[in-house]
C-alpha cells in the first residue's frame, strides 16, 4: 500500500531557515503572550503572566482574532518589533 501525501501551497522547493537561537536568560528581554483565541487559553498565558512578572519579566500580551486563521501580518510586525521572547498558547 502507498500513501500520497499533497502539499496544498504548491511549493516546488519548500524553504528553509535556520531555528534562531535561544536566550540564556529573560534578564533584560520582553516576553510576548500570543493567545490564538482558542477556549481556554487566555487562562493558561494568565498563569504564565503572573508566574513571569512575579520574576521581573516585562511581559506584553497579544491576542489573534481567530484560531482559525494565521495571524495578521500587522499583529505579527508588532510583535516582532515589540518583543524578544514569544510564547504562543493554545488550549482547549
Amino acid at each position: 500500500m502507498s500513501l500520497i501525501v499533497l502539499d496544498p501551497t504548491g511549493e516546488l522547493e519548500p524553504s528553509f531557515r535556520q531555528p534562531l537561537g535561544k536566550p540564556n536568560s529573560l534578564e533584560g528581554l520582553t516576553l510576548g503572550l500570543l493567545d490564538i483565541s482558542k477556549a481556554k487559553g487566555d487562562v493558561f498565558l494568565d498563569r504564565l503572566e503572573t508566574l513571569f512578572t512575579e520574576k521581573g519579566v516585562a511581559v506584553r500580551r497579544y491576542k489573534k482574532p481567530t484560531f482559525a486563521r494565521p495571524a495578521p501580518t500587522e499583529l505579527l510586525q508588532e510583535i516582532a518589533t515589540n518583543v524578544d521572547v514569544v510564547i504562543e498558547g493554545l488550549a482547549d
